[in-house]
């Protein structure tokens, strides 16, 4: 009796497993296409985010490298992405520097384009300002690598201090929120724009300061000229020759003259002072300048430049040895 209880119980418990095995299986057809759809649906935005991703990159490029556009949009995102546009001895270009001189250097032709005679006009000029843009962001960029290799640097307080004496250019006194209106409406570029122009100027200008030797022994030499011919640059100018450049104003000037620094420099003066070694504004070279008279506005001086020109000649030499590559085509209106 036991045995038959037992075995009946067996039984039940198989049918018991059957059933649910039955309701488990049904459930699965439910379950697995569900599943397999879910499956579908990633795999198919996977795909569409790498498609559209790779539309979007090949859009970019043809825009950049192809077209060479030059749109505020593109010029946004080269700030952000840090693309090249060309590569110096081994320095990337960024393409946004490219941008940025070439924009400052066309807002003001295109905010003037009805005075241009006729559209040919306007293709020049965009072409001629293209090619000096990239010239100067290749030269910004070779500057940057050798700062690298001497270890030269530009602090946030010297762009400070550069920042704060252009807002005094002119003689006038200007807020900074004026200053940035000027900027904008004159070259296109806002306040890190135009911080970012001071900063190459100044890697640029103490690049130019270090390697240059002849210039720095010519600069030795015209100090000690000057003191044993008690001041006389016309003389020490004479015995120099080329390796300097000489200048007599004839006259009075503005102390606010736009000239590498010399007038600012020389309104600091006593009539019959010299100023001593000074690197011009925009970093191409030393001035010494020797105030003859001056009223409260005016001066007149004398003044001796002794320009820098290692950098160019090295400069030259790795664009004809082919050590400049550029990845955009320019259009050339030279003939």
């Amino acid at each position: 009796m036991k045995s038959r209880k037992k075995d009946n119980k067996k039984i039940d418990q198989q049918k018991v497993d059957e059933r649910r095995e039955e309701v488990l299986a049904a459930g699965r057809k439910f379950k697995y296409p569900l599943q397999w759809t879910k499956y579908r649906i990633v795999i198919n935005t996977i795909l569409i985010a790498l498609i559209t991703s790779a539309i979007i990159v090949t859009s970019g490029w043809l825009a950049l490298y192809q077209f060479s556009m030059t749109d505020d949009m593109l010029f946004r995102i080269t700030e952000v992405l840090p693309v090249p546009v060309a590569n110096v001895d081994g320095a990337d270009v960024r393409f946004s520097d490219y941008l940025m001189f070439y924009r400052s250097s066309m807002t003001s032709i295109e905010r003037q384009s009805g005075q241009v005679d006729n559209d040919s006009n306007v293709d020049i000029l965009r072409a001629q300002y293209k090619r000096s843009a990239l010239d100067e962001s290749e030269q910004y960029a070779y500057a940057l690598k050798l700062a690298n290799e001497h270890g030269i640097t530009v602090t946030e307080e010297e762009v400070d201090t550069e920042f704060n004496r252009h807002l005094n250019i002119g003689g006038t006194e200007r807020s900074e929120e004026s200053f940035i209106k000027i900027i904008e409406d004159n070259f296109g570029l806002n306040k890190n724009e135009y911080r970012r122009m001071l900063y190459l100027t100044l890697v640029k200008a103490k690049v130019e300061m270090q390697i240059d030797e002849t210039a720095n022994k010519t600069a030795n030499r015209v100090e000690k000229l000057l003191a044993e011919n008690n001041g006389d640059y016309s003389a020490v100018a004479e015995a120099l020759g080329s390796s300097v450049e000489y200048q007599d104003t004839g006259g009075m000037v503005s102390s606010q003259n736009i000239d590498g620094g010399r007038a600012s420099e020389a309104i600091k003066l006593e009539p019959g002072q010299q100023s001593g070694r000074f690197i011009s504004t925009n970093g191409d070279g030393y001035y010494f300048v020797k105030l003859i008279s001056k009223t409260a506005t005016e001066v007149n001086f004398v003044s001796i430049k002794v320009p820098f020109t290692q950098f160019s000649t090295d400069f030259n030499n790795l664009r004809e040895t082919g050590k400049i590559h550029e990845y955009i085509q320019l259009e050339d209106f030279s003939e």
